[in-house]
């Protein structure tokens, strides 16, 4: 009797573990867009840099003249521009709509709006891919879209 109660407990504390480290990973992909985006807001390119993963890729997708466009964008001139000095604080405020993992791939969805200082620039939804490293969760890919109108 013993034995069955002591296993029943066990299983019963299986599904806890399981939600309890998905939680965890969860909050750990965040934390690392979160500090991306912490250190573009600081101009700050090593905060910037210390989120990505080696060989990250950069795309957004434009609409020019009712045209779809896709441009790769360089990271590394990316996290250059991140840390030349500039007038305004680069303000990216996004939420988290979607947040998927599986083993060491997480794929997260962020509606977002950029603003120039206080001044609105635009909007639109960042796709990250991220890759679970020794160090880490890093940001491998990044696509996102660009509007002025429609923002919610």
């Amino acid at each position: 009797m013993k034995s069955l109660l002591l296993l029943c407990s066990f299983l019963a504390f299986l599904p806890s573990a399981k939600a309890q480290k998905a939680a965890s990973e969860q909050a750990a992909v965040k934390k690392t867009i979160a500090t991306f985006f912490n250190g573009m807001r600081q101009g700050d390119s090593t905060l910037v840099r210390s989120t990505l993963a080696p060989g990250a890729v950069f795309h957004t997708i434009v609409n020019r003249k009712g045209t779809t466009e896709l441009r790769p964008e360089n990271p590394n001139d990316f996290v250059k521009a991140v840390g030349t000095p500039h007038k305004e604080v680069w303000d990216e405020r996004i939420s988290f709509d979607k947040i998927l993992i599986d083993a060491n791939l997480a794929s997260v969805w962020t509606p977002y709006e950029f603003y120039l200082g206080t001044t609105f620039s635009h909007c639109g939804y960042n796709s990250f891919q991220l890759v679970k490293l020794a160090e880490g969760w890093k940001i491998a890919h990044v696509i996102d879209t660009r509007r002025k109108e429609k923002c919610k």
